[in-house]
């Protein structure tokens, strides 16, 4: 688990009150704490290169605070510390990276270019044929 940000980091609530955040690589997530409680997390999956988030909670009573967007913002300044790239399947990742696609654009996992032909319906129909009359 990475240590929490510095108070001389501070993040704020909406309503003054100081975020936390910290990543669990156990439990795959991003965190943000506020007065000690979990207020917010943002899973991930890891592969050597990339980070996938696929979803994002925020408690209820910390909600319009500010939270997860504060702490969607501190797990894309760690991936770019990590020299990954990000896949936002989360809508709310998505959604933060697209309002501020300026600063977290060159983090977006674009797939290669393939030289990939789609399959004809003939095509398709002989292969099955093929396999129903190597199995009788």
């Amino acid at each position: 688990m990475t240590p929490p940000n510095s108070a001389a980091d501070a993040v704020r609530t909406r309503d003054g009150r100081p975020i936390e955040f910290t990543r669990d690589d156990t439990l795959r997530r991003y965190l943000a704490w506020v007065d000690g409680a979990e207020a917010a997390f943002a899973e991930y999956l890891l592969t050597d290169d990339l980070v996938i988030f696929n979803h994002t909670v925020t408690q209820a009573r910390f909600e319009g605070q500010g939270v997860a967007s504060q702490l969607v913002k501190w797990a894309l300044e760690d991936v770019r510390d990590s020299a990954r790239r990000m896949l936002p399947v989360c809508p709310f990742v998505q959604g933060y990276v697209e309002r501020h696609a300026a600063e977290y654009s060159d983090l977006i996992y674009h797939a290669e270019p393939t030289e990939a032909r789609p399959i004809m319906a003939h095509e398709s129909a002989g292969r099955q044929w093929a396999a129903q009359d190597s199995a009788t």
